[in-house]
């Protein structure tokens, strides 16, 4: 995902007056192959095209797509029946919609009900108070662990009345392998909290769970020339902060920026803020989340009185017979489904990736996670030889799926019994709660979509994709798959929730068709994106 928007933290804007038209006035029952501004209708499409494919034509001969590509799949939900194609079977980067896949094969394979463990364990002998031996901090994948919940572990060794430990912290973390970043990850993303490493054992700082972050607020100092104030959450030592920033007179531009040096801790505060300006915040990533949750945990006993003499040590794996002294377990995954795939969370596909090869395998690596999905979606119908998945998330761009193969994912999840669930992780089209609505929560407001639509959104720079679930006006169920790539503009958004509005405010068997809602028109900024951008999500609209 991409940066946060400084300044703002994650306030979200209250959206008010949504409402969910079903149908649109007569007056728009009208002929939806319409030529925009500046675009003209594709090879087939024109005014004597009354139905839908003259509508999701114009609709996708928007300018800003002139020389991209665009592969699209409306069906019914009920019976398959393809309503709409265009290139179905091309092969583009899916972006987050990677998601869908990642998320029904965990649904299938885990369960529902599955939680991950973080255990404290020990082979040492008990003398009164003193625990003789080391004590193994066992990861078992969990990326919803808090700091909270180290101190819920050390608290729970303190209460049972050990005060010393004569070892170390041993951090075991061998249930995944060392590998701690995705295939073509862009070098220029490490410290961005949406490309954090991949580790059992992990710390998140706040509960959108962005495992493997710590949140860095900088403040300005009092008078110019006083060097920003600078929090962090949790408090950790386990990262240090170089402040190089500078407070400046008020009125002055603000170029403060937050940024993790290459290979190591060091988080460096440069350039300047001015007095009385707003906090900088910006979730960062760590260099190796287990030595994160090792030092964590180890802050946390000595909080609460238990003294350990060794320093911790990672990678080692806990002997047999060692016995639990402590367990922590997560949220069950129907209920981790929703901070995943409403914030579209890189971290927890990888995360759940990784545990899916390990419970179907016992390899905890990305290559047994993705072969156990492959064999789930071709069992759903999938043809997994027809697209390439490479990561959980999306972030690379080596992934490559088909709007066909998708489209028929999510007909084929439709019968599963944890479908419900699943189904209610999906963003909800302005619905503004951001527990709901997610990434789509400020898309397609006012419109007959609105608070009806569930899609999974993606974005990388040139890839953008909207899969999901639509009513049409006749209460119809329709799926839809729309992947778009190689555009130079800014965003294809709207491209996306025309279609999609289009769909919800038209009788589709009936062959009633919408006017196709007005898209902003290609403004000169929005002809070509910033060459060094490679992600476009942003906090708290992510993607």
């Amino acid at each position: 995902m991409s940066p946060k928007p400084r300044g703002h933290g994650r306030r979200d804007p209250f959206l008010r007056g949504v409402r969910r038209a079903r149908t649109w006035p007569l007056t728009l029952l009208l002929v939806a192959a319409l030529t925009w501004s500046g675009g003209s209708a594709p090879a087939g499409a024109g005014p004597s095209d009354t139905g839908l494919k003259g509508a999701i034509d114009t609709i996708l001969a928007d300018p800003r797509m002139d020389g991209g590509a665009a592969s699209v799949v409306v069906a019914d939900a009920t019976t398959g029946e393809r309503l709409y194609e265009r290139d179905a079977g091309d092969r583009l980067m899916p972006a987050s919609n990677t998601k869908l896949a990642t998320s029904a094969a965990a649904m299938a394979l885990l369960g529902p009900g599955y939680r991950f463990r973080t255990e404290v364990l020990s082979t040492g002998r008990r003398y009164g108070s003193v625990l003789h031996g080391d004590l193994y901090l066992r990861g078992g994948g969990d990326p919803t662990t808090l700091a909270s919940d180290y101190e819920g572990l050390a608290a729970r060794l303190r209460e049972s009345g050990i005060r010393r430990v004569t070892g170390r912290v041993v951090a075991d973390d061998t249930r995944f392998d060392t590998g701690r970043l995705g295939r073509s990850w862009a070098a220029d993303d490490e410290s961005s909290y949406y490309s954090a490493q991949i580790s059992p054992l992990t710390v998140a700082p706040d509960t959108d769970y962005d495992s493997g972050t710590v949140v860095v607020e900088a403040s300005p100092g009092a008078a110019p020339g006083d060097r920003p104030e600078v929090k962090l959450t949790p408090p950790t030592d386990y990262v240090r902060v170089d402040v190089r920033g500078s407070t400046v007179p008020a009125g002055q531009a603000d170029t403060l920026a937050v940024e993790r040096e290459h290979g190591t801790n060091t988080i460096v505060v440069g350039g300047d803020i001015p007095v009385g300006g707003s906090t900088t915040k910006e979730w960062i990533t760590v260099w190796e989340p287990t030595g994160y949750a090792a030092a964590v945990f180890a802050d946390a006993l000595a909080e609460h009185g238990v003294r350990v003499t060794g320093t911790p040590r990672l990678g080692r794996p806990t002997p047999p017979g060692a016995k639990v002294l402590a367990t922590h377990s997560s949220m069950p995954l129907k209920e981790l489904m929703l901070p995943f795939m409403k914030l579209s969370n890189n971290m927890h596909a990888e995360t759940l990736t990784k545990a899916i090869g390990y419970e179907t395998s016992g390899s905890g690596t990305w290559s047994a996670g993705l072969s156990a999905v492959d064999g789930y979606l071709e069992k759903e119908g999938v043809e997994a030889a027809k697209l390439r998945q490479v990561d959980g998330s999306g972030l690379s761009r080596m992934n490559v799926f088909p709007a066909d193969q998708l489209a028929r994912l999510l007909l084929a999840v439709r019968d599963a019994p944890w479908y419900a669930g699943w189904q209610a992780s999906l963003p909800v089209a302005c619905h503004p709660d951001r527990a709901v609505g997610g990434t789509l929560r400020n898309r397609m407001c006012n419109t007959p979509a609105a608070l009806g639509a569930r899609a999974k959104t993606g974005s990388l720079t040139g890839a953008s994709a909207l899969s999901g679930y639509v009513e049409d006006a006749a209460g119809r169920e329709l799926v839809f798959s729309i992947v778009l790539n190689n555009y130079l503009a800014s965003s294809v958004k709207s491209i996306e929730d025309a279609i999609v509005v289009t769909l919800a405010g038209s009788d589709t068997a009936a062959g009633t068709i919408a006017a196709a809602p007005s898209v902003p028109g290609l403004r000169s900024a929005d002809r070509k994106a910033p060459s060094d951008l490679e992600c476009t999500w942003r906090k708290p609209d992510v993607c």
